[in-house]
């Protein structure tokens, strides 16, 4: 099995080197941002270890990149337990895991053959809700011709609840999907965030995608923008 190290800590990106080499491994690595996603792109990895916080390039931006490319080989981010980073949006850019350094290298190898057996996931299609596009490879959403801004947390929300369009999500639901699972405040956050999404995906083209359902939650539902 071929994985590649992407890591700007030499001692660390060599300690992971040596364990993985001993269990049986074939390993590249790469001390920063751009080199891993050369060598991301253009080698035949079964999984990628990949550093969030790195010179030329970070983490965030090598896995958009790959993704962008249509580069599905599962990543596995590394993230500092005190960092400014929400691991929340390593999922939401295209990682398949992440780990909290320092962290244990059996876990580290239990997590990488968990993701090898998994395999690379098929690209993912774009999903459509009338002329509602939310496009997981591009991270894109589109009304019709118009393409929408949102934020990581926003785009993780909205995905959810098209992936599942048509049925009712509760408010916990979304919140195991897309917060920390440790995240322990208030649920009605989801109400925060449901309520940007409307905002931008909805009242300027007068149309109504997302429903509440009273006591239940909420449901997204085929809708075009008004004419």
């Amino acid at each position: 099995m071929r994985v590649l190290v992407v890591d700007d800590e030499p001692a660390l990106r060599e300690s992971v080197r040596r364990g993985l080499v001993s269990g049986g491994w074939t390993v590249e690595t790469a001390p920063d941002g751009e080199e891993g996603l050369h060598l991301a792109s253009e080698g035949d990895f079964d999984v990628v270890v990949l550093d969030i916080m790195m010179p030329r390039r970070s983490g965030y931006d090598v896995v958009r990149e790959l993704r962008r490319r249509g580069v599905w080989t599962p990543v596995l981010m590394l993230t500092a337990k005190d960092g400014e980073y929400d691991e929340a949006d390593a999922f939401d850019l295209g990682a398949d895991d992440y780990l909290v350094k320092p962290f244990s290298f059996v876990v580290l190898e239990a997590r990488l053959r968990a993701l090898v057996r998994r395999g690379a996931p098929e690209r993912p299609a774009a999903f459509t809700a009338g002329d509602l596009v939310v496009d997981p490879a591009a991270r894109e959403v589109r009304r019709g011709d118009t393409r929408i801004t949102v934020t990581a947390r926003e785009y993780a929300v909205l995905e959810f609840l098209v992936r599942n369009r048509g049925q009712v999500v509760s408010k916990a639901q979304i919140l195991r999907a897309v917060w920390d699972a440790a995240y322990d405040g208030d649920d009605n956050i989801v109400e925060v965030y449901v309520g940007y999404l409307r905002r931008k995906i909805d009242a300027p083209f007068g149309a109504r995608a997302i429903e509440t359902v009273r006591g239940q939650g909420y449901r997204l539902v085929d809708s075009t923008a008004a004419r």
